[in-house]
């Protein structure tokens, strides 16, 4: 295995960063995390910005020009021969003095690490065994106002401490005012009569990029989308729920809470239709 290091290719048991990084030292890093299709990043314009706005909620101007990312990707892919694989591209501060406030990103630090994954498409096969389950934990998600929910930064204790308090493939969060937010690592969907819904990103919800395909098929297909707020009890009195993120695509919940859920023909019609494009634009 090969990861990329600041620019170069290295054996992953030389893949290391300074203990001084403040990546490590405080969380203070944005990333990324992809799947490749055919050797080829899904939706990498829209990973791209989205890591653009976190660099830039970070006021962290790491100057690596987006083209130069992209390559750093591609590299890892080769080295490797992996064409179907989870990437993540990380990309801190670097190291500075060891102290809180951070200084003018000098030499930052930019990582992309790679594992094979099934192929996907129509031909594929999912990385999950089954339908997850899941419960609403007691830890909240991070309000926006203390932590943009749109930023992707190394700071996850959020979704650890959610996870821990877990006894299921997923932890869902509620937002302080006891609405559902999302997933530890997710994005959630579900289906009352026949209306796709999902929490509104007017809350602290990630804009996940496998959440925007999904309402984007769901308007091709004329499937009725809803975003708003939404209570623990209407999540577990749907019709059929879903977990979405990059690397599950889209996963059937089969229990919140105890309460039957599961696929439905929204959830199939929408992972037939994520499979077609997938295969249709990197196969």
């Amino acid at each position: 295995m090969y990861f990329h290091v600041n620019g170069d290719l290295v054996p992953a048991a030389e893949a290391t960063v300074s203990v001084r990084d403040r990546g490590f030292m405080y969380g203070d890093a944005a990333f990324e995390t992809l799947r490749a299709y055919g050797g080829d990043p899904f939706e990498w314009d829209a990973h791209a910005d989205r890591l653009r706005s976190t660099c830039d909620a970070l006021a962290l101007d790491h100057g690596v020009p987006e083209a130069d990312l992209r390559a750093r990707v591609d590299e890892t892919l080769a080295a490797n021969d992996m064409e179907d694989a989870y990437v993540k591209l990380s990309i801190s501060r670097g190291v500075q003095p060891g102290k809180l406030s951070p200084g003018p990103v000098e030499d930052p630090t930019v990582v992309v690490y790679v594992s094979d994954l099934p192929r996907g498409g129509v031909a594929g096969e999912s990385v999950w065994d089954a339908p997850a389950t899941a419960e609403v934990v007691e830890t909240r998600r991070v309000p926006d106002a203390a932590l943009p929910a749109s930023a992707k930064t190394h700071n996850y204790l959020n979704g650890i401490l959610a996870r821990l308090d877990a006894d299921a493939d997923e932890a869902v969060t509620l937002d302080a005012e006891g609405a559902i937010a999302e997933g530890a690592t997710s994005n959630l969907f579900f289906v009352r009569d026949g209306v796709l819904k999902t929490p509104s990103l007017d809350g602290p919800v990630l804009p996940g990029i496998t959440r925007r395909v999904v309402l984007e098929l769901a308007a091709d297909a004329g499937i009725p989308t809803e975003t708003g707020t939404y209570s623990p009890d209407a999540v577990r009195d749907a019709d059929e729920a879903f977990l979405t993120n990059s690397t599950w695509e889209l996963r059937p919940l089969a229990r919140l809470d105890g309460a039957e859920l599961g696929a439905g023909p929204v959830t199939d019609r929408l992972a037939g239709a994520f499979d077609e494009r997938v295969e249709r634009r990197h196969y």
